[in-house]
């Protein structure tokens, strides 16, 4: 799956779980956050297109996707994600 194609379906997925998406212009990586009630993320769109998918990676695995349909492609795209994330999360906790 190429990865601007991922992007729409993570960001769809996002928007399923109540987010709204967010893209900005700065000197941030990008997370979610509330703002005044909204749950948003917000991505830097100067940030290469994979570390926005892993933003949008990193906030589904902290929503409750359970009940949520994703495709079967999106699917093992994110769960290779977030096995990424688990080993960079892992690799900072030795670091520290």
């Amino acid at each position: 799956m190429k990865t601007e194609k991922l992007i729409l379906e993570l960001e769809a997925l996002c928007e399923k779980n109540g987010y709204t998406i967010r893209k900005e212009r700065g000197a941030f990586r990008g997370d979610q956050c509330i703002i005044e009630g909204d749950r948003l993320v917000v991505i830097n769109k100067n940030r290469p297109l994979e570390s926005q998918a892993a933003i949008m990676a990193r906030v589904l695995k902290m929503a409750d996707t359970d009940d949520t349909y994703i495709k079967p492609a999106v699917r093992k795209k994110l769960e290779e994600l977030w096995d990424r994330l688990e080993r960079f999360d892992a690799a900072e906790e030795t670091t520290e």
